[in-house]
């Protein structure tokens, strides 16, 4: 009898897809907060952290890929080479931790531990196919924030700057998350909720203001968030200019690095 394995469709196995991420906006994610607390509070361990936290992010999508593979269609070939990238990108992570901790000591760590299960809430929701979800989105702001105060701390900063810092980074991400989840559907006609875009940018805005008002952030960041909160609500509206998915994104790139030079700026003018 024939080999009936020769029949079987053969799935293209397309590496990129399987090695990087395919939502755009996480890299700014990524890097904003990497970004801004190198800039602020430089240092070697701080660095370390920074490829840690890199090579970590990268190792996400291959394990995305080997989880949902291993529970779905089984395809060996692109199971070995998801396994290849977890473990290329783990190393990278595994050299970074291990720098940091030698030169650092393990104390700039500690807001990792803080998002550790919402790290594991995230694989949970990467395996089950609902990783775009809001509630995994949020997490993941909230996840990848923190290595805004690691790295401060690994720069010999205290908790108050460190935790002001991320709590900016977090006021930065999470309604850009709401504000870029309901542009989108406002984009396909679908409904959408301008009270959540208005409520969770005024909050950033507040946050901002308190963190100013008590010497813990540079006066740049609440009109920083007032700008963001203008565009949100300008995005929102009925004149709004229609833009197609990867405008929406590159806008949101820009304003990312737009908050992250008035953190350094704010920072080093000492305003």
């Amino acid at each position: 009898m024939p080999d009936s394995s020769a029949f079987r469709p053969q799935i293209k196995i397309d590496r990129k897809q399987i090695a990087l991420p395919s939502e755009h906006g996480s890299w700014g994610f990524l890097f904003e907060p990497i970004v801004a607390s190198l800039a602020i509070g430089f240092s070697l361990p701080g660095v370390l952290i920074a490829i840690m936290t890199i090579g970590g992010f990268l190792a996400r999508q291959p394990l995305k890929v080997l989880i949902i593979d291993r529970t779905g269609q089984r395809n060996a070939e692109r199971a070995r080479v998801a396994a290849g990238f977890i473990a290329i990108f783990a190393a990278i992570a595994l050299i970074g931790f291990a720098g940091a901790i030698l030169t650092g000591g393990l104390h700039p760590f500690v807001p990792f531990f803080i998002v550790l299960p919402l790290a594991c809430v995230q694989i949970y929701f990467d395996g089950s196919r609902k990783s775009r979800g809001l509630l995994p989105e949020v997490f993941g702001a909230v996840t990848i924030s923190s290595s805004a105060a690691a790295i401060l701390l690994a720069a010999g900063f205290g908790w108050p700057p460190a935790l002001a810092l991320w709590l900016v980074m977090i006021s930065r991400l999470i309604p850009s998350i709401i504000y870029v989840r309901n542009r989108l559907k406002l984009e396909k006609g679908k409904s959408f909720s301008l009270t959540a875009v208005v409520m969770t940018n005024a909050a950033a805005v507040i946050t901002a203001g308190v963190l100013a008002y008590n010497g813990l952030a540079s006066v740049l960041i609440p009109a920083m968030m007032i700008l963001l909160l203008v565009r949100a609500v300008a995005g929102v509206s009925p004149n709004r200019r229609r833009l197609k998915a990867m405008k929406i994104g590159i806008l949101e790139v820009v304003y990312g690095t737009l908050t992250v030079a008035a953190i350094i700026v704010g920072y080093y003018a000492g305003i």
